[in-house]
C-alpha cells in the first residue's frame, strides 16, 4: 500500500470510528507500528488529526481564530447560548469564559435579570454593557488575540480570588478519554483556574467539538458538572461522555 493510500485509509478509519489505534491499524495492514506512527505524525503536521497516546483523534476544528469561529456552527451556538443564559439565577455570581458561544450567552441573558458576571473576555463584557441589571467584573491581563481573552499572571491572580456559583466554560474539544481540551497552553491554564473558582462548571459545546481533541488538556470531563449541547449533537458521540460521569443537557434549538 502506497503512503498516500495508507493516509487515506487512516483518515477513513478516523471518520468511521472516531479514533485510530496505531497497534490495531498496524495489525490490520500488516505494517510496523513505526510506519503507522510516522503516518500519524505527518497527518498531524498537516492539521488533519490530533495525535494522542497510542493513536489519534479527530482534530478540533474550533481552533480557528475568533473571527473564523464566528462563522462556525452559528445556529447551534445561538441555541446553546440561549439555553445557557436561562441557567443563570437572580443574585448569582457567574464566570463566563471567552468565545463565540459565550458571546451568545451574554446576548441572551434576560433583560430583568440581576446578577454578577465575571469574565476575562472583553467581547462578553461589551455585550453586557447595556444590561442595567448585570454587574460586570472584567478580568484584565495580556490579551490573547486568537480568542480575544485575557491570559497571564494578572488574570490568574484575579480569578484565584473569586468564589462563583457557576462557570460557563468554552472548549475546543470534548472527549471521554482525552478530556476537555483547547489549543493554547496559557488558555488551558486560565480555563482550569475558572473551573476551580466555581462551585460547578457547565461546558458549552457545539457538535463539531464532541469527540474531538486539541493539544492542551484543561481537565478530565468528569471535572465538569454539565455538558450543554444542541439537538444536533450525535447521541453516539455523547454516550461515552455520559458514561464518564458528565451530565448532558440539550438546548431546545429554538
Amino acid at each position: 500500500m502506497l503512503t498516500r493510500q495508507r493516509k487515506q485509509h487512516i483518515l477513513s478509519v478516523l471518520r468511521r470510528d472516531g479514533n485510530v489505534v496505531a497497534k490495531s491499524l498496524s495489525e490490520e495492514l500488516a505494517l510496523s507500528e513505526d510506519t503507522i506512527r510516522r503516518d500519524l505524525r505527518e497527518l498531524a503536521a498537516e492539521g488533519l488529526l490530533q495525535r494522542v497516546h497510542g493513536g489519534a483523534l479527530p482534530v478540533a476544528r474550533a481552533e480557528a481564530d475568533f473571527a473564523g469561529r464566528l462563522q462556525l456552527a452559528t445556529a447551534e451556538k445561538v441555541a446553546i447560548g440561549r439555553a445557557a443564559a436561562r441557567l443563570v439565577r437572580p443574585g448569582q455570581v457567574v464566570l463566563i469564559d471567552g468565545g463565540t458561544t459565550a458571546v451568545q450567552m451574554a446576548r441572551h441573558l434576560p433583560a430583568g435579570l440581576r446578577a454578577t458576571v465575571v469574565t476575562h473576555s472583553p467581547s462578553v463584557a461589551v455585550e453586557l454593557a447595556g444590561h442595567a441589571g448585570i454587574e460586570v467584573v472584567l478580568i484584565g491581563g495580556r490579551l490573547f488575540r486568537h480568542s480575544m481573552v485575557a491570559v497571564g499572571a494578572a488574570a490568574m491572580d484575579a480569578i484565584s480570588r473569586i468564589h462563583a456559583d457557576t462557570c460557563f466554560l468554552g472548549v475546543t474539544g470534548v472527549h471521554a478519554e482525552a478530556g476537555l481540551t483547547t489549543g493554547d497552553v496559557e488558555e488551558a491554564a486560565i480555563k482550569r483556574a475558572l473551573m476551580a473558582a466555581a462551585a460547578e462548571t457547565v461546558v458549552l459545546a457545539s457538535s463539531e467539538k464532541i469527540g474531538a481533541a486539541s493539544a492542551w488538556v484543561i481537565q478530565p470531563v468528569s471535572a465538569a458538572t454539565t455538558l450543554l449541547v444542541s439537538p444536533e449533537a450525535p447521541a453516539a458521540a455523547l454516550a461515552p461522555l455520559r458514561k464518564a460521569g458528565l451530565a448532558i443537557l440539550r438546548s431546545d434549538g429554538g
